[in-house]
C-alpha cells in the first residue's frame, strides 16, 4: 500500500476528478493556462516578499528617526 501525501488530499478535496485523472497518469490538456497560472502566482509571490522587506525596511527608519528624535529632544534639554 502507497503513503498517501497531504498534496494529495488537497488536489482530491479541491477536484476528485482531477485528483484521479493524474492518478492514471493522464495529463491535463490546458498546460498552458497551468504554465501561466504557476507563473502569475511565482510573480505574485516576489511582490509579497518584496512588500515585507519594504515594511521592515520602514519600521527600521522609523525606530532610527524616533531614536534621532529622542537625542535631538535630550541635547535640547540639557
Amino acid at each position: 500500500m502507497r503513503a498517501i501525501r497531504a498534496s494529495e488530499i488537497g488536489s482530491y478535496l479541491f477536484c476528485a476528478r482531477a485528483w484521479w485523472y493524474r492518478l492514471q497518469g493522464i495529463e491535463p490538456e490546458n498546460q498552458a493556462e497551468l504554465t501561466a497560472g504557476t507563473e502569475l502566482h511565482r510573480a505574485h509571490g516576489r511582490r509579497v516578499i518584496a512588500a515585507g522587506f519594504t515594511r521592515a525596511l520602514a519600521l527600521i527608519l522609523l525606530l532610527v528617526a524616533l531614536v534621532l528624535l529622542a537625542a535631538f529632544c535630550t541635547r535640547r534639554i540639557i
